[in-house]
């Protein structure tokens, strides 16, 4: 139904917002003597400020979807499009910038270099970004592992912090491009429960405080279940939990 008019005009309704991530018939199929399918004909719709996890047995395709939708790969069918972009057809040096400027990812093993201190680290895209000069590239890291707890070990190497603090480097070079969304995959797998409780309440944080987008595979069906959104696969599509 129409807004009423007011004063005899009619007020057009307010378009709805175009989805932050969305999936059009999504399908991986790995080629082969006997082709292997990851993902299968999946539709969904992501907004921004969502908490979603992505759940399922092992095998399922949950990691497969991730990357899917991180455009770390390249569906065989269908489409994922960012900001209402669609990127199958988009060039490899597009789909990276829109990596970079859009998605920050977060994965169950951090993925340091561990030669760098962890301020570098962070620095990490915003070098491949090249927005920012590096001074303020230096204090934005500085500034963002800060907020999560690490400015007492800015100059420290990776193998000099805990599990649970290089995961926090990991989360802090996902904002390193303040990006609207970000994937993690299994981020509090190879975690202590008392890591898994900090990093949750990170990700949980940047949902609720920042107005981020988070979408994390976990196998760890109580942190689903805190949670704002379930997306269930089995085989490789998406059903009921």
């Amino acid at each position: 139904m129409s807004p009423a008019p007011k004063d005899g005009v009619a007020i057009a309704p307010e378009p709805a917002a175009v989805p932050l991530i969305e999936a059009r018939r999504l399908t991986r199929v790995l080629p082969g003597t006997v082709p292997v399918t990851l993902v299968r004909d999946i539709d969904l719709t992501i907004r921004a400020g969502e908490f979603v996890a992505i759940t399922g047995p092992s095998g399922s395709g949950k990691s497969s979807l991730l990357y899917l939708l991180g455009l770390l790969d390249l569906p065989s069918q269908g489409e994922v499009l960012i900001e209402g972009e669609a990127t199958h057809l988009l060039s490899e040096r597009r789909r990276a910038a829109i990596r970079l400027s859009t998605l920050g990812f977060v994965f169950q093993f951090h993925f340091l270099l561990p030669e760098f201190s962890i301020t570098d680290n962070v620095m990490i895209p915003m070098r491949k970004l090249g927005r920012l000069p590096a001074r303020e590239m230096r204090e934005r890291a500085q500034g963002i592992l800060a907020d999560l707890g690490l400015g007492d070990h800015l100059q420290k190497r990776p193998d000099q912090l805990s599990g649970g603090q290089r995961q926090r480097v990991a989360v802090a070079r996902a904002l390193a491009n303040e990006p609207p969304a970000i994937l993690a995959d299994e981020p509090t797998g190879s975690l202590d429960s008392k890591s898994s409780d900090q990093v949750f309440e990170i990700l949980r944080a940047l949902v609720d405080d920042h107005g981020k987008t988070v979408i994390a595979v976990t196998h760890d069906l109580d942190m689903a279940a805190r949670m704002d959104r379930r997306l269930h696969l089995v085989d490789g599509m998406l059903a009921d939990p």
